[in-house]
């Protein structure tokens, strides 16, 4: 008789201690054996080569502040960072100056974007010197130049966000509890590398978000493969790149730390993982570190309370809310500050017990999910674009998640749509929402299996969901051919972001009470294997 199969350990077994090298070893080789046997290699080749040609045809057309002078836009302020870390000595990078007018676009992000953009700045300067030069290149916009700075970010695509992307398939789809078939695989390859939020932010309105969420998603598949020092360290770099990432930070925190009590030691567990986040920071912000003014003068540069707790027309609480309740004339700014952490803290906490109480991995991408969207909603100063990160997560869940993850994806987009109109990205975004239709609905897909509470048992929820969609569409034919009221410009916005706002808040719910149930499912599958 052929010997059974033992069966693979799922992803809500709990660890008590690290790997032995040898099993490490042999799970690698394990990964590099189901790699090549299911083809995967080939499929992302094929399917990155296609995003590659998506991101590109998306490039083509304009970003934000084209030829709108004085300050232009997120186009300007990247070119500008360049012309600043080429010309000037590190420690003038953050700092007010005759040659770095902090008003004009002065860097505020974390120091790895400064060495990114000093890298691509000199990159830019072989091919387009006059690009970058100190002062007189301030609004600089040639064609060779615009050429090269598109290239910057295709090609940080290309080094962090699709390795990091062919990283978390492999270790996702490999620890599964349930086999993955080669059509699922293929699918959620897609929908990672074909993302329209971040192609039409990052190859149209021009960022370099990729870089950020490259890392971060490399730090959520160490952890699916119990590389715990090197999540530390890749998120860490992550946070040392863009503010933002914090969104995630109490998803990595609260399953980390329930992963380390259940060690033999748990206090070792939490210093070894402590040591390398101190080391990485240490390392990428050495150069802020020899004098307390430094230190503070970047920090300082990273929060911009000044601006208000809220800007544009994004999709959050805070924004949503002002319609009815003028927080920015009630509160001071000191009182708002503190009314936000509250709240996003509140919005965290279950997530992060759950995790802490019961660490798993796939309660770990719920935790990731939640705790984003929490952020979103609830956290000082968010933007349009900050829709990514919780968008990025449940990405990830995709599979889990097919049907809220098809109407998570139209809401994302809708809720960037004035900002894509105002940047002329209009045909992209057209294009790229019918094509992630025909990706999403691609043959041999599952559905989402139902579940004891779901908004989709509710009566009333599909007419509900239909109406949405219904008033969406006439929102998009209304703002691209009506002019709103002189007394309400932003009559129009504000609906946009009303209707987002509403589908966010239940999407979270749901999502929440998902990860709390996946205890009890975890359990019963695991009475379901010992029967067989």
């Amino acid at each position: 008789m052929p010997k059974k199969k033992k069966p693979a350990k799922h992803s809500g077994d709990d660890v008590t201690a690290a790997a032995p090298w040898s099993d490490q070893i042999g799970a690698s080789l394990d990964t590099w054996w189901w790699l090549i046997h299911q083809r995967t290699t080939t499929t992302f080749l094929c399917i990155s080569f296609f995003a590659l040609l998506i991101r590109s045809a998306v490039s083509m057309f304009p970003y934000s502040g084209a030829g709108t002078p004085p300050k232009f836009g997120d186009f300007e302020a990247q070119r500008h960072w360049m012309e600043i870390t080429t010309n000037l000595p590190m420690i003038d990078w953050y700092r007010n100056g005759t040659y770095n007018d902090l008003s004009y676009w002065g860097l505020d992000y974390p120091p790895l974007t400064a060495y990114q953009s000093y890298i691509h700045g000199i990159f830019l300067q072989m091919f387009n010197p006059e690009s970058t030069s100190l002062l007189s290149s301030h609004g600089h916009e040639s064609y060779l130049g615009k050429l090269v700075m598109r290239w910057t970010v295709l090609s940080s695509d290309m080094l962090i966000f699709f390795p990091a992307a062919l990283f978390f398939v492999l270790v996702y789809h490999k620890t599964r509890v349930t086999s993955s078939t080669k059509s699922e695989v293929a699918w959620h390859i897609a929908m990672i590398l074909l993302n329209p939020c971040l192609i039409l932010i990052d190859h149209g309105h021009f960022q370099y978000n990729c870089i950020s969420l490259g890392l971060t998603m490399g730090a959520i598949a160490a952890v699916l493969c119990e590389s715990e020092v090197l999540t530390c360290v890749l998120f860490s770099l992550a946070l040392s790149h863009k503010q933002m990432s914090a969104y995630f930070a109490p998803a990595f925190f609260s399953h980390l730390l329930g992963k380390c009590l259940r060690r033999k030691s748990p206090i070792l567990a939490v210093l070894k993982l402590g040591i390398a986040v101190i080391v990485t920071f240490v390392i990428v912000w050495w150069p802020y570190l020899r004098s307390l003014d430094d230190f503070l003068m970047v920090l300082s540069r990273l929060a911009p309370f000044e601006r208000g707790i809220y800007e544009d027309y994004v999709a959050n609480f805070w924004c949503t809310t002002s319609i009815l309740i003028k927080w920015k004339k009630l509160f001071t700014t000191q009182s708002l500050k503190s009314l936000s952490l509250a709240a996003t803290v509140l919005a965290s906490l279950p997530s992060m017990v759950q995790q802490i109480l019961s660490p798993s991995n796939e309660g770990f991408l719920y935790g990731l999910l939640n705790s984003s969207m929490a952020f979103y909603l609830f956290s000082f100063q968010v933007h349009e674009k900050s829709i990514l990160m919780p968008f990025l997560s449940a990405t990830l869940l995709a599979l889990k998640i097919p049907d809220h993850f098809n109407h998570l994806t139209y809401y994302a987009l809708f809720s960037m749509f004035p900002l894509l109109c105002r940047d002329k990205l209009l045909l992209p975004y057209l294009t790229l929402s019918f094509l992630f239709v025909l990706i999403y609905h691609s043959p041999g897909i599952p559905k989402s299996k139902p579940s004891s509470f779901s908004f989709t048992n509710f009566p009333g929820y599909s007419f509900l969901l239909k109406t949405h969609f219904f008033i969406s569409l006439v929102l998009h034919i209304l703002y691209l051919t009506i002019q709103p009221p002189q007394k309400y410009p932003f009559l129009f916005e504000a609906m946009i972001m009303i209707l987002c706002f509403s589908y966010f808040v239940m999407f979270a719910i749901h999502t929440n009470y998902t990860q709390w149930t996946l205890s009890s499912h975890l359990r019963s599958a695991d009475k379901e294997k010992k029967q067989i």
